[in-house]
């Protein structure tokens, strides 16, 4: 996939408004989005356990909880979420929102993405690709912030040598049962080596929201 993070507008007002007056995420359809990342899990149909370890391991630091709890009071910070239970980016990025609504309050919806193409339309990455997580950020009054895709810098840095330690060399035969052993391996080893990427994508959305709002 492309890299990550690439919410880099030319002029950040132009975009803010272009998303406000033709966005299909009204506040209306905002508010249809599932509510918490526990109905998210009763949800989906797969990867529960993926996600809840990412869950799981996942703990924010008392600085970022701050940070944003000011914005939730401040400006009536939200946002919105676009995944897929299949999605490896998904599983640790989803979590990391969760964690974040739930210890500072922030209203989050949560949308999945082959049934909200319209939705999935406006955040497209390089303008081309479906990539997911995006984490889309508005304010109390529902004006368009920014929004981050599908993985932190450092995943991107870091996951090719993540997989080239982790994955056999020549692969299994594609479909067999050693490939799809060899896969799983591969996906585990980038979730024991998650937590960096996690803090790293907190830090990331800190950044656009603090370019958003200077």
């Amino acid at each position: 996939m492309p890299d990550a993070n690439e919410f880099r507008p030319n002029t950040l007002t132009e975009v803010r408004f272009m998303a406000s007056s033709t966005s299909v995420v009204t506040p209306e359809r905002y508010a249809t989005g599932i509510p918490s990342y526990k109905e998210w899990i009763a949800a989906i149909g797969q990867r529960q356990a993926e996600f809840q370890r990412h869950y799981d391991e996942f703990q924010l630091g008392s600085e970022d909880i701050a940070y944003f709890k000011k914005l939730v009071q401040e400006k009536g910070l939200k946002a919105l979420v676009i995944g897929e239970d299949w999605c490896p980016d998904v599983w640790r990025g989803l979590p990391v929102m969760a964690r974040l609504q739930e210890a500072t309050g922030m209203e989050v919806r949560y949308f999945m993405r082959d049934q909200n193409k319209d939705i999935m339309a406006e955040f497209l990455k390089n303008g081309e690709f479906e990539s997911i997580p995006v984490s889309v950020f508005y304010d109390g009054n529902h004006n368009y912030l920014g929004h981050w895709i599908e993985r932190a810098k450092l995943a991107d840095e870091q996951m090719g040598e993540v997989r080239r330690k982790s994955l056999p060399s020549p692969m299994p035969e594609q479909g067999t049962p050693e490939y799809l052993a060899a896969m799983d391996a591969a996906r585990t080893a980038a979730i024991d080596a998650a937590e960096p990427w996690r803090q790293a994508q907190i830090q990331e959305m800190r950044e656009l929201l603090e370019r958003a709002l200077a």
